[in-house]
């Protein structure tokens, strides 16, 4: 198996990722039916991965689609009248759960580069009846948003899929206000991935193949221009991890990770 370019991954990413924004059940992206030919939804994943029972209700149907590593909004810590930038917002669950605890006075951004996730999203938010969250259409490489315009960067297990997460890290750094914060749900490598699965492309959107280890997110952090980072390895993670493509070892390979940083 050849290693796929950078465009021949992006493309399968967003093909994917469009499939599941057009399953009416929802869908697992990073999950063990994302890449087979029906993707389908999974049970209770967000609820494996940190999210509690109240939380998942009080989103649209069809907002929770069980995309997630973990759970940011943990990390976020976010305070009334915040503005609130999530990076890969897919059908916009976590922008909801931001957007009840920025309040008001608050606003929250969802970026997807997927337009039938940006529909789907946008359909959620007039379900639910959210008037500080917008939806916006665009790579998180080259974010439609201005300059220290945002209080926090939060995103769910979606750097990972990038192919230049380098410049991910510093169009987040770039949108952030001085003092800013990122909280992120993210996973990274453990130990080397076998060739067989770093160049497979349902690894890539599943999750696994494109993970960066631990140090070089922080090395990527530092360099973009942190001055108060961690990178915290949820070891317990390996169990669903295991599910996402079972009898193939991945979970010897990748954990989810608490990514923390600030401008």
């Amino acid at each position: 198996m050849t290693e796929p370019d950078k465009d021949e991954i992006r493309q399968h990413v967003r093909r994917t990722y469009a499939a599941v924004a057009l399953t009416p059940a929802g869908g697992c992206g990073c999950g063990p039916s994302c890449c087979a030919p029906q993707v389908a939804a999974v049970p209770g994943a967000s609820g494996k991965v940190g999210y509690a029972p109240e939380e998942l209700r009080a989103v649209p149907e069809g907002a929770d689609m069980g995309l997630g590593c973990g759970n940011p909004q943990q990390i976020a810590l976010l305070k009334e009248g915040e503005v609130l930038l999530d990076l890969g917002c897919g059908g916009g669950f976590d922008c909801f759960l931001a957007a009840e605890k920025v309040g008001s006075s608050g606003r929250v951004i969802g970026v997807d580069m997927t337009p039938e996730m940006i529909d789907k999203a946008r359909r959620n938010a007039r379900t639910g009846g959210y008037t500080n969250v917008e939806f916006r259409l665009g790579e998180i490489e080259h974010l439609p948003v201005a300059d220290s315009s945002v209080d926090v960067v939060l995103s769910n297990c979606v750097i990972n899929l990038s192919s230049d997460k380098q410049q991910v890290y510093r169009e987040a750094w770039r949108v952030l206000k001085p003092g800013g914060r990122l909280a992120i749900s993210d996973i990274v490598a453990v130990a080397d991935l076998p060739e067989e699965l770093k160049n497979d492309l349902e690894k890539h959107a599943g999750c696994v193949a494109g993970a960066a280890t631990a140090e070089e997110t922080v090395r990527m952090l530092r360099e973009a221009g942190s001055i108060d980072y961690s990178v915290e390895i949820q070891e317990g993670s390996r169990d669903f991890i295991r599910d996402w493509f079972p009898k193939t070892g991945v979970e010897n390979h990748v954990r989810s990770a608490a990514i923390r940083g600030r401008k």
